[in-house]
Parts: structure tokens; C-alpha cells; sequence
């Protein structure tokens, strides 16, 4: 194992480049901060510097290694960050949630992290089950799903609701949405419109749609990024069911048609989190953030 205190001597040797200026800034003699290079050379195998006189050239050995100790570094910080449980403002927080749900908060969290410069977001667009996985495996901190897995791993907390709603091409409008109709228009796929769908035709009222069997409806196309979603459905290409922040996020709004149903489409949001897993304080920062916003709206 290479000696941390080897590395701090290299990487303050090649930032200031000067032995002397790297003996005062640790505290060391400059006999000390040779030996400490020789002895990182001989750990590497390789020499890490040339040198020329009173000054010297780093070899490519020698900037793999500085590379290699500021990632150690970094690594360092970051976990003595994440031991940080009291402070409600510092510490990163991984978050995983639907395309369109992400698009929504990423602004206020950006906002957030402008106030609390040491307080990282790290927000991540994922379908239902990835959000899931990720949560009890802990990849992601905090997950907000649709439904609450029946696992007992798994503590839950309502966040709010949000309108589901079935958007097609404006020039649809004027038409009646019928089972034919779907089918003749075409699904843009999207990683979570399955199970949008099942859970819009069970809610909307329209005893036609409550019928229809999802498999059987045409699949138009495929995206997987948010922002793209609603762009075929604006050309007219078939028709997709989304949350309503998709649509008021989308630049080419004008262009999209809602179908009002007899019964209006809601769907729960919850925070997701391992159970039994200690919290640090930042994580009720970033969900009081998220949980304000949807009160606001």
C-alpha cells in the first residue's frame, strides 16, 4: 500500500513546483520531502519526475500518480462528508425519480445548492423498478415512486399527487377516444408508459378504455428521454400517457392535445427509503425542498 503521506509530498511537490516551497508548506525539511519522493518512486516502480538542475519535469508515470492521489483525495472528502450526519446543509444526496418528475425539481434543487453551496444533489431519471433496486441496494438515497413496493424493507412517506394525463396530436382533438381510435393512432413507448397506461384506463371512468388490452395497441416508437417524449406525439405519430409537468415543461406545447376523461387520472407520490437505514440530517433538507414545491404548485 502506497503511503498517503508520500502522495500529499508529490502532489504539493508538482503543484508548486519547487522542492523548497514544498518543504514549507508541510512543514518539512527539503531532505525530507526528496526522501519521501524516492521512497513513492521505489512503492511505484517508476520514476515520477526528471530533474534539471534546481528544477524538474513530471514523467508520465509521474502524472498517472498525481491523478491517482488526487483521486484519493476526492474519495477522502467525500467520506468525510457522508460521516456528517448533524449537518442539515452539507453532504451529497442521491435522489431517484421519474424522467418527467426529475425535470420538475431538478431547478428547485439547483436553487437549493445555490444556497447551500456544500449541499449536492445527485438526481437521477430512472423507471419504477430501477428506482427500487437502487433504493434497497443503496445507490440512491431517496426514491419517489408511484406505488409502495409490498416489502417490508421499505419505509414509505406520501410526498403529493400529480395529474396523469393522455396527450395526443392537437389535430386528434376534435375526435372521440375510443379503444379504435388508440389503436389507430399508435403508443410512443416510453419506459414507465406501461404502467401509466394501466393505471390511467383503470382510473379515467371510460368503461371502452378500462376494457382495452395495452398488448394490442400499436407501438409507433420509442424514447427514453423526457424532454423527446412528446415530440413524435406533436408530429401527429401516435399518442402517449405522461404526467402533466411533461407537458408544461415541453417547448412545443401549442401542438399537444389532453383528452379529458369522465374521471380525473391522480397519482400519489412517495418518498422511498430503506427502512431501519439512520438518515443524516441534510436528507430532511432536500425532502422539505421537495415537499414545499409540491404544495406551492
Amino acid at each position: 500500500m502506497i503511503n498517503p503521506a508520500w502522495l500529499k509530498t508529490f502532489v504539493t511537490l508538482v503543484d508548486t513546483g519547487h522542492f523548497t516551497k514544498t518543504a514549507e508548506k508541510l512543514f518539512m525539511t527539503q531532505p525530507g520531502v526528496s526522501q519521501h519522493i524516492k521512497k513513492l518512486e521505489q512503492a511505484c516502480g517508476y520514476s515520477l519526475i526528471e530533474r534539471y538542475n534546481k528544477s524538474f519535469e513530471v514523467t508520465e508515470a509521474g502524472h498517472s500518480v498525481y491523478q491517482y492521489a488526487l483521486h484519493i483525495e476526492k474519495q477522502e472528502s467525500d467520506l468525510l462528508s457522508s460521516l456528517n450526519m448533524e449537518d442539515p446543509y452539507s453532504g451529497s444526496v442521491a435522489i431517484s425519480c421519474s424522467g418527467s418528475l426529475a425535470l420538475l425539481l431538478y431547478p428547485h434543487l439547483l436553487n437549493l445548492q445555490c444556497k447551500y453551496s456544500q449541499l449536492v444533489t445527485k438526481l437521477e431519471a430512472a423507471p419504477h423498478q430501477k428506482i427500487v433496486t437502487d433504493v434497497l441496494s443503496g445507490a440512491t438515497d431517496i426514491g419517489i415512486v408511484t406505488h409502495i413496493p409490498a416489502d417490508s424493507r421499505f419505509d414509505s412517506q406520501i410526498l403529493g399527487s400529480e395529474p396523469l394525463c393522455l396527450m395526443l396530436p392537437k389535430s386528434q382533438a376534435s375526435q372521440p377516444i375510443t379503444q379504435t381510435r388508440l389503436k389507430q393512432l399508435g403508443l410512443i413507448q416510453h419506459p414507465d408508459a406501461i404502467h401509466y397506461l394501466s393505471l390511467y384506463f383503470s382510473q379515467c371512468g371510460d368503461s371502452d378504455l378500462e376494457n382495452i388490452n395495452i398488448d394490442e395497441i400499436p407501438v409507433n416508437g420509442y424514447i427514453n428521454q423526457l424532454s423527446q417524449i412528446l415530440l413524435p406525439v406533436a408530429k401527429g405519430l401516435g399518442f402517449t400517457v405522461l404526467p402533466k409537468s411533461a407537458l408544461d415543461s415541453f417547448s412545443d406545447k401549442s401542438r399537444i392535445a389532453i383528452f379529458e376523461p369522465s374521471n380525473s387520472v391522480i397519482e400519489t407520490l412517495y418518498f422511498l427509503t430503506k427502512r431501519h437505514r439512520q438518515l443524516p440530517k441534510r436528507f430532511a433538507t432536500i425532502k422539505t425542498e421537495i415537499i414545499e414545491h409540491f404544495q406551492q404548485r
